[in-house]
């Protein structure tokens, strides 16, 4: 199941657009996290056009929410450097490739309207999607953005059927895994503390970009119980 979240929004239109857009590519489940806006402006309800069954299907939720999800995906324009690993990205045909390759609880996460998403709110995800557009002009209207991931996750969808024998590995069983592999990491002598947590955020997002299969997360955790001393 593939959520479309938007963070704190403002705009009822560009709520309306959003749900418009969905619909357009097959989606239904739109979360808003704290909107700061009346959801029953007649702007959001003109502006969805046919998608008012989004509209309807709206979940209102708070920030928590976000940490319940099997897998978090944050977008940005603003990437980093290959020091910055939080926003190393992926592109969008990427992301529909991996996303389409799991049977998961998925949230695409879209930040405000104004500023985007917070360093900390990207380190809650579990990886980076980035639009790639003008260096001059990378930022783009929030509706134009989610049509862009939703058309590229929908022209995957249809090869979702060769992976229904492997199902994804969840929330639980990725986060076993990580705290197997902290522990090892707690074990190993680093120069710093900072380059110890930096280890330690490298390995989720590896894990979060692998979207790995549980045969595969299962097959990690034995090769991680051989390092125990």
């Amino acid at each position: 199941m593939i959520k479309i979240i938007l963070l704190e929004p403002k705009n009822p239109g560009n709520i309306g657009a959003v749900c418009r857009v969905m619909a357009n590519f097959g989606f239904s489940d739109l979360v808003l996290i704290n909107p700061k806006c009346n959801l029953k402006d007649i702007e959001l309800i003109k502006r969805a056009k046919h998608g008012q069954g989004v509209v309807r299907k709206i979940a209102v939720k708070e920030k928590g929410y976000l940490k319940t999800l099997d897998y978090l995906i944050g977008t940005t324009a603003r990437l980093g450097t290959d020091y910055n690993i939080p926003r190393s990205p992926l592109t969008p045909e990427k992301l529909a490739v991996k996303i389409c390759n799991a049977d998961a609880d998925a949230g695409i996460l879209f930040g405000r309207e104004d500023s985007g998403l917070t360093n900390e709110e990207i380190l809650l995800c579990d990886f980076i999607v980035s639009i790639p557009a003008s260096s001059e002009y990378p930022a783009m209207n929030i509706s134009h953005a989610v049509a862009i991931v939703c058309y590229e996750i929908f022209q995957k969808k249809m090869e979702k059927k060769i992976f229904s024998k492997y199902p994804a590995a969840g929330k639980m069983e990725k986060e076993a895994l990580l705290k197997k592999i902290d522990r090892i990491l707690d074990r190993m002598e680093f120069s710093t503390k900072e380059k110890k947590q930096t280890q330690k955020i490298i390995w989720k997002r590896i894990l979060g970009k692998g979207m790995l299969t549980r045969r595969e997360i299962f097959a990690l955790h034995g090769f991680f119980e051989k390092m125990k001393p």
